[in-house]
């Protein structure tokens, strides 16, 4: 009897190990360029995608327009997920990325957040008042956010009198430590910031209406070096099934 017991057990065995080498073997790693808005998501769908494919995941965050120039330049990124649309489709043009990899992956939004508890409205009418010091952006060369905290100034006729009290960010994450130190007062960030699961999760904020900037279409791309790399596009065919979703979704980000 124990002859019985012990043979299933030793093939049982054999098999597992098998499989393990097998899956090992499958497992490769992409490295990955982030946004800086979509740095608390990535972090979770990545977790979450590792686990469910082996592959691992090296993930650097920061803003777009910088990531553009080290890619250009021969950085040794495999995915791209940019807080934009225009600078993929550039990518694209440019013969860097592979043909028919560019989607949407998130639309982005937008607010205005102090980490005050009531100090701003659903309004915004603080800007209007101007009875604060200083103002945090990111950088609107480089940070798609930051270009639409101007163009939403703009747009108030607010830019010329505000000008003067920014204090800057190269990235939208910069921009967010500002006000979470208390170094500025309020500041223009990514709704995904500062909400999860349907609520802020701390301070005071204006949503600011999609009207008064350009859609922030998020668009993900496979670079050229990542062509050959499987876990590149396991990680891009992972962004749009349903776990990834509900992440992205609980966030505060469109699709």
């Amino acid at each position: 009897m124990s002859l019985n017991f012990r043979k299933p057990s030793i093939l049982a065995a054999a098999s597992f190990a098998l499989v393990t080498l097998c899956w090992q073997a499958r497992a490769d790693e992409v490295q990955v360029a982030v946004a800086a808005n979509f740095t608390a998501p990535m972090k979770a769908i990545a977790a979450e995608f590792e686990k469910d494919t082996g592959h691992k995941v090296t993930a650097s965050f920061g803003a777009t327009g910088a990531f553009y120039t080290q890619i250009s330049n021969g950085a040794p990124f495999d995915v791209f997920l940019a807080a934009d649309d225009s600078t993929p489709i550039k990518l694209e043009k440019e013969q860097g990325i592979v043909p028919g990899s560019r989607f949407t992956y998130a639309i982005g939004t937008l607010v205005l957040w102090s980490g005050k508890e009531g100090y701003l409205d659903d309004k915004g009418k603080v800007l209007k008042k101007g009875d604060f010091e200083h103002l945090s952006i990111a950088n609107p060369k480089t940070a798609p956010y930051g270009k639409a905290a101007i163009e939403t100034l703009t747009r108030l006729e607010l830019l010329e009198s505000l000008q003067a009290k920014f204090v800057q960010g190269e990235n939208i994450t910069q921009a967010y430590q500002f006000v979470s130190t208390g170094n500025a007062e309020l500041g223009f960030v990514a709704l995904s910031q500062v909400y999860k699961d349907g609520k802020i999760t701390g301070g005071s904020a204006w949503i600011v209406p999609a009207n008064l900037y350009e859609s922030i279409r998020q668009d993900a791309v496979i670079l050229t070096r990542g062509s050959n790399n499987p876990a590149a596009h396991a990680l891009v065919d992972y962004l749009k099934g349903s776990k990834a979703v509900a992440i992205i979704k609980s966030y505060g980000y469109g699709l």
